[in-house]
């Protein structure tokens, strides 16, 4: 090597670096300004043009006033029309996604057809349903269409005067607040370890009572469970059970589990919640009341910070400042004959936890598609076909098209992709990695798992 081998090395380095960082700025612009999929614009239409940066201060107090100061006030006057009226007029449809916030709240029919008409103005649209609020959303969600900045406070604003729980939840931090909505219900608040205890909410159960698998006589063969296993210790969480509950903090096989179920997306999952680093307690999971595309938020009551429910990732909160991934179990759908011919020793839970209820909403209240806004959906499979989820040695999302899948695995066809095989498991199927190894996965609908993994691999293909 030369003597100015070394110095020429260095400055190599250098440039590469620098282009590097002067290059940044243009492939996020290029990313930013993408081209939306032909199969967005078929369905949606051409997205109107978007300003950037701050709005003008005159726009801001318009927000205020239609906002923040009526719902501290309790008042729609003329005021607040003068207002509104100028946010319409302002060209700038970002101002559509708080709009589409007060219109989940709204019950005085003048001021949902004002919010409507207005955001209806900023997008360029014509409703085709009376569900105006889930059209704006939509057609925000599939658009992509930015927040202003300053966003978060006038939303807070909206959402925790009708649950002022929600102030400690709604704050800054690696969640993207436009697709977070309102389910219809309001949060589970209850302190730990009070199943028992009676709430205006959907109540999750905190270390359930069991039975075995032969004092279940309440349980029919065909009835759908939830069924996992670890470190050889096996139990079922019936369907009927979890709809009820959506949520369960559970200890089995010597773990600590969470256990959400979002019947809107079709997803029971796992996360263990101990043997997390050194300082952090064990989160007790429940449920916000919140949405993120018809996907359930789930919360630690100890701390308040919201997590990804469908990934396990603190969000916001000192969770998320500590930067808390949780780690995921697999989670087998069956049916309970299936998983207790395979698992014969399988505990269950009771019927008592059921409280009386015996809700089927996936052919009920789902049958026609997703209640909530969900936007835009890779169009590879339909909306609600089930599909098995893993996260591949590799870190590739791969999905497996259940009903695809099951009739490969009964042919005895071998189903892999991305180094992942799925296997035969109770009635229902699990993915192992190529040396037969239990790789986390469970069951969900194709909307949910596509939107939390964009450009999932998926099988068959």
């Amino acid at each position: 090597m030369t003597p100015l081998a070394p110095f020429i090395a260095r400055i190599l380095k250098t440039t590469i670096a620098l282009i590097a960082i002067l290059t940044a700025p243009l492939a996020a612009l290029a990313q930013e300004n993408a081209p939306l999929p032909d199969y967005v614009i078929a369905a949606y239409g051409t997205p109107p043009n978007v300003p950037t940066g701050d709005l003008l201060d005159d726009l801001k107090e318009a927000v205020d006033v239609v906002f923040v100061d009526s719902l501290k006030q309790s008042t729609w006057g003329q005021d607040q029309i003068i207002a509104l009226d100028h946010i319409a007029q302002s060209g700038d449809p970002r101002l559509a996604w708080v709009i589409s916030d007060m219109m989940r709240f709204t019950w005085r029919q003048s001021f949902d057809d004002a919010l409507a008409n207005a955001a209806a103005q900023l997008l360029g649209i014509e409703y085709k349903s009376i569900n105006r609020w889930g059209e704006i959303t939509d057609h925000l969600i599939a658009w992509d269409i930015p927040a202003y900045p300053g966003y978060l406070h006038a939303k807070r604003s909206i959402f925790t005067q009708f649950v002022p729980g929600w102030e400690q939840i709604f704050v800054e931090g690696k969640i993207d607040w436009r697709l977070v909505s309102w389910g219809g219900v309001p949060m589970d608040d209850r302190p730990y370890d009070t199943t028992d205890t009676p709430c205006n909410c959907i109540p999750a159960a905190d270390n359930p009572d069991v039975s075995s698998a032969d004092a279940a006589k309440w349980l029919a063969d065909d009835a759908i469970v939830f069924g996992i296993e670890i470190n050889g210790e096996a139990r079922a969480y019936p369907r009927r059970i979890m709809e009820v509950r959506e949520m369960v903090n559970d200890t089995l096989g010597g773990r600590d589990l969470a256990i959400p179920y979002c019947t809107l997306c079709g997803a029971a999952q796992a996360y263990y919640t101990d043997q997390l680093p050194q300082g952090i307690e064990r989160p007790i999971m429940r449920t916000s009341g919140l949405l993120i595309r018809s996907n359930k938020v789930m919360y630690d009551i100890t701390t308040h910070s919201v997590f990804d429910t469908f990934k396990g990732h603190a969000v916001t909160g000192p969770l998320a400042e500590k930067d808390l991934h949780l780690d995921q179990a697999t989670v087998v759908t069956t049916d309970w004959a299936s998983w207790k011919a395979q698992h014969p020793n399988t505990t269950v839970l009771v019927e008592e936890l059921a409280l009386g209820r015996d809700f089927d909403f996936r052919n009920g209240r789902d049958a026609n598609g997703p209640i909530f806004p969900v936007g835009d959906v890779d169009p590879r499979l339909p909306v609600h076909e089930d599909i098995i989820g893993v996260i591949a040695p590799s870190g590739t999302p791969t999905a497996f098209q259940r009903s695809a899948t099951l009739l490969a695995l009964r042919e005895g066809a071998e189903v892999t992709l991305n180094g992942v095989r799925i296997v035969s498991s109770a009635g229902g199927a699990r993915a192992v990695d190529a040396y037969g190894a239990n790789l986390s996965s469970h069951e969900a609908f194709w909307f949910a798992w596509s939107q939390f993994h964009p450009g999932t691999s998926l099988w068959p293909n």
